[in-house]
């Protein structure tokens, strides 16, 4: 029987089975092999910290509103969004896709998906398929480089070292960027060093802003990418660029940003404050860039080897073990990257 994970309330994972639902002329079939867990927005939601489980997100005014009915309601059937499968079956009018081709995109933690062609997105030929589950959160890591606007030769600090922010240090060197990395945990330093990164720095053993400053002559990175949420990491950043530097907000900050003192650098060193989201393309690349095409490019990215991201899974779990692992990811461990759900011949 198909199965999902839904999500009762707080803390109250289950799951939930369905019917498999006969096939459109124009559909597909789809068996998930690989899904993986985002330890960032999905757990704002597993946790009930995410503003759209409080709030209305009003779409017309781009405003959170308080509203007795928030915008996402338990039960949360949204959970998952980063996925690989293996086509099974197709419909009476497509002609061009076979069972047995590996696809990656988005439906969730789920055993089967139904999809029209047209939104079928092809693994390529003889690819691991766990590469896809990189197609979103390496769009949202491609996307806050393209906001940073890196020019070759730029030194760029990454701060926070969880799966965005190791792919932003890979994709800002890609680009002709040192990349400095920051995070306190060491497992994390030393795989952003392994893949690529110039230095790595822990901010408790002194002021990251200082080192970079004395590191570049006493000018400061050309940007910051801050990349983990935490505020103070995000007021290092400001004060860690050079003047009219560019600091770009990627790390999805969860309440209260408190502690950011923008009288100070922010203010006297004329500083840009960008935010990256992945609901919207960097402005000036939009002409030419669209979620798609970061999706895809993240997939071929790595296919090609300029992206190396598969070091970043640290534990591949059966799916009928999903309420464990949100527990102990909501636990917390520094040396856990990216988990990712297994699913077998579900």
């Amino acid at each position: 029987m198909p199965t999902a994970l839904l999500l009762r309330g707080p803390r109250a994972l289950d799951f939930e089975s369905f019917e498999h639902p006969p096939l459109g002329p124009e559909e597909v079939r789809i068996r998930t092999l690989y899904s993986g867990v985002s330890a960032g927005t999905e757990l704002s939601q597993y946790r009930g910290t995410s503003p759209f489980m409080a709030k209305r997100w009003d779409e017309a005014s781009r405003l959170f509103r308080a509203a007795d009915a928030p915008s996402w309601d338990t039960p949360v059937r949204t959970l998952g969004y980063e996925e690989a499968g293996e086509i099974v079956e197709v419909g009476s009018e497509v002609a061009d896709l076979r069972p047995g081709r590996r696809v990656y995109g988005t439906w969730g933690h789920r055993t089967h998906h139904v999809a029209v062609r047209e939104a079928v997105r092809l693994l390529p030929e003889g690819a691991d398929p766990r590469i896809g589950i990189f197609s979103h959160i390496g769009a949202v890591a491609l996307n806050g480089v393209h906001d940073a606007e890196i020019r070759i030769g730029d030194v760029v600090v990454v701060f926070g070292l969880g799966v965005p922010g190791q792919i932003v240090a890979q994709a800002a060197r890609a680009s002709g960027a040192q990349v400095i990395a920051v995070d306190p945990v060491a497992s994390r330093r030393e795989i952003a060093l392994r893949l690529g990164a110039a230095e790595a720095l822990d901010p408790a053993a002194g002021s990251v802003a200082e080192i970079v400053k004395e590191k570049t002559g006493g000018r400061g990175a050309d940007v910051a990418i801050e990349v983990s949420g935490v505020p103070a990491a995000l007021a290092e950043a400001i004060r860690a660029v050079a003047y009219s530097a560019r600091v770009v907000a990627l790390g999805f900050f969860q309440g209260e940003a408190r502690g950011l003192h923008l009288g100070e650098e922010f203010h006297h060193n004329r500083v840009q404050l960008v935010c990256s989201q992945i609901s919207g393309v960097a402005p000036g690349a939009s002409y030419r860039w669209s979620k798609p095409r970061l999706w895809q490019t993240a997939v071929r990215l790595q296919h090609e080897g300029v992206l190396d991201l598969l070091p970043l899974v640290t534990e591949e779990v059966p799916f009928r073990q999903a309420r464990a692992l949100f527990e102990r990811l909501d636990r917390g461990d520094p040396d856990t990257l990216q988990t990712v759900l297994t699913f077998g011949e579900e």
